[in-house]
């Protein structure tokens, strides 16, 4: 170990943990040393720099709360939940997307045909559709957990000083007989991340825009299915095509049309909609 240097390093580091040998916590633990190392030689990273770095993420660490996590932020912006998202979703089911810094896990249960978005301003939609497996049979029972922003882009759980209730626009709604979800709401105006924190100093220091396009978070759950988490994006809105955290999928994007006098709508809602869109979500098994 004293005849250590700047090369052999790596591989010493490594060799220190004793993880199992060819276990997948050995795996993901050795590369991420050698990468961090590559990176750091890469680039002749200095001290100042490297304090920075420190910084940073203290900053990140500082600023966060349970209902705010910086680091998921970061990994947004930095694309790096994109491309989980992208390795982990399954053959033939909904492509995965963000989960965003502002999921809470307990959100309310609501019925089928419930309105999210009481008192409040805006465009209400009428968003509905099926959960189904890969072989396109329904899946009754299954979990509809959303969240969302408000009809001028900002969530409740941002405004809780101002008194809103956090658990606002959001709930979980069970999928009927048929595998159906329906519900009203408002439709959300595009957004900027968290611009107030380290996250927000790095896309100024970055020329880059914080801007979110007009989306819904879903997480889907079925029994004996693969969990996804995903979002619902408009076509023709602003930002699609250069999504701040790279969110947004071609298969994600819903034509929103108007509600005509003439429509015929089967379903038992509490407020009228102004405007509709389907979107049908695709679980696959698990394993």
């Amino acid at each position: 170990m004293a005849n250590v240097n700047q090369f052999s390093l790596t591989q010493a580091v490594q060799e220190s943990f004793r993880t199992e040998e060819g276990s997948r916590f050995q795996l993901l633990l050795n590369k991420a040393i050698e990468h961090l190392h590559d990176y750091t030689r890469e680039v002749n990273l200095t001290h100042e720099e490297w304090m920075r770095v420190l910084t940073f993420l203290y900053d990140c660490g500082k600023i966060s709360t349970p209902e705010r996590q910086e680091f998921i932020l970061l990994s947004d912006v930095l694309g790096f939940s994109a491309l989980v998202d992208m390795i982990n979703t399954r053959g033939g089911a909904t492509e995965g997307s963000n989960l965003g810094p502002f999921y809470l896990d307990d959100a309310p249960e609501k019925a089928l045909g419930d309105h999210l978005a009481d008192g409040r301003d805006g465009v209400t939609i009428l968003a509905y559709g099926k959960v189904t497996d890969t072989l396109h049979n329904p899946l009754p029972h299954a979990i509809v957990d959303t969240w969302q922003a408000d009809g001028s882009g900002t969530y409740p759980i941002q405004e809780q000083e101002q008194g809103q209730d956090k658990y606002d626009l959001r709930g979980k709604f069970t999928t009927n007989d048929k595998g159906e979800y329906y519900y009203t709401t408002v439709l959300p105006k595009p957004y900027t991340v968290p611009y107030d924190g380290p996250v927000g100093e790095l896309l100024r220091a970055g020329n880059r825009h914080a801007w979110r396009a007009a989306h819904l978070h879903y997480i889907i759950r079925a029994q004996g299915m693969s969990a996804i988490t995903t979002e619902v994006f408009f076509e023709n809105t602003e930002y699609i095509d250069n999504d701040a955290v790279f969110g947004v999928r071609k298969s994600l994007i819903a034509r929103l049309e108007p509600v005509k006098a003439s429509d015929q709508i089967d379903f038992d809602l509490k407020v009228k909609p102004d405007a509709k869109f389907r979107f049908d979500f695709v679980l696959a098994p698990q394993g």
